[in-house]
């Protein structure tokens, strides 16, 4: 042991940055959700992007969208998680193994949640829509591999922030792409989810790292 903290998951150089998406990403959720509670058909921004229906994509792309959607899944979620957490301990990070289950668990259970509170459909009364729980999955995950990838390659505010967005962004669009093309999601539940995920990973981030740095703190305290 050599008695340094743990490096701080979400890096102070980020957290005014990621703080202010979070808080932009939040308005947005519940400034949608407004527009499309009780709904139960695709808006006019939904019918620009594209017309919801079942098996709206062929092979071999309706085989890409089905393995992103399995991702998403109680079993594939599983196995994504256990090796990102496998990974992180690996790296001896154990307050990044601790975001990637904190983190997605708490932007698919804030997901569900809301779910039940806006009431948009898919597909008949019993397939709640809004927001995508599989967008805010996946969107969670790469948000936390990003912060890693920040720490790890000690990038500065600009790069970590671009990073990841970039991130956050490219597996947002890949998972609400196959939900839509799946016929599982509107395009504007795939938006709901990804910001969800971008409103609440950098919170659970920030407080992971406040409580950590107190138990770090009482330590010490505690042996004098």
């Amino acid at each position: 042991m050599t008695g340094r903290p743990a490096p701080a998951v979400l890096p102070p150089s980020l957290r005014a940055r990621l703080g202010l998406i979070a808080a932009l990403a939040a308005l947005v959720v519940v400034v949608v959700a407004v527009m499309y509670a009780g709904h139960s058909q695709s808006g006019r921004v939904d019918r620009w992007i594209i017309p919801p229906t079942a098996d709206s994509v062929g092979p071999p792309w309706r085989y890409v969208a089905l393995t992103l959607d399995f991702l998403g899944e109680p079993v594939g979620s599983a196995m994504v998680i256990v090796a990102a957490v496998t990974g992180c301990l690996l790296l001896r990070r154990p307050r990044a193994a601790v975001l990637v289950v904190a983190g997605a668990g708490l932007a698919v259970g804030t997901a569900t949640l809301l779910k039940h509170v806006v009431g948009r459909t898919i597909h008949g009364p019993g397939n709640l829509s809004y927001p995508s729980g599989h967008t805010a999955f996946l969107t969670a995950l790469a948000f936390v591999a990003a912060l890693l990838a920040t720490e790890r390659l000690g990038l500065g505010r600009t790069a970590g922030t671009s990073l990841v967005l970039a991130a956050a962004l490219v597996a947002g669009a890949a998972m609400g792409w196959a939900e839509v093309a799946l016929g599982a999601h509107y395009p504007t539940d795939a938006l709901g989810g990804w910001c969800t995920a971008l409103a609440v990973v950098p919170a659970t981030a920030w407080l992971i790292d406040r409580i950590a740095d107190r138990s770090a703190d009482a330590g010490p305290r505690a042996r004098r």
